[in-house]
């Protein structure tokens, strides 16, 4: 996969999730829940795009390394969607998967630049 290809896919997370955290019920939780996986999800395809214009092999790793946690994150605000039933799996598990890959594929990315 190139670099426009991932960033492609990482702002796809992001359209993807916004659209989904709009289905989600209107209460407090909801709302807090909303907003913190809106925050995460947009931020890996805003911080891959950092990434790409990094100054060093260490400013990728790092920034590289930010879009692995924010990735991360916004698959823990999956499992609490599902945990607290705000939403059934089944209307997400293929987001689910994507944030898997991007995760599987940037842990991949890090382990070659660190060698």
């Amino acid at each position: 996969m190139d670099e426009q290809q991932f960033k492609d896919r990482t702002k796809q997370l992001g359209v993807r999730v916004i659209r989904l955290a709009a289905a989600l019920p209107r209460d407090r939780a909801a709302d807090v829940i909303a907003r913190q996986i809106i925050r995460c999800a947009t931020s890996v395809g805003a911080n891959y795009r950092a990434a790409c214009r990094a100054k060093s092999t260490a400013d990728m790793i790092a920034k590289l390394g930010i879009v692995l946690e924010e990735a991360d994150e916004t698959l823990y605000w999956l499992e609490m969607i599902i945990e607290v039933d705000l939403l059934p799996a089944s209307r997400f598990a293929d987001l689910m998967q994507e944030a898997n890959a991007i995760v599987a594929m940037t842990v991949a990315s890090l382990k070659t630049l660190r060698k």
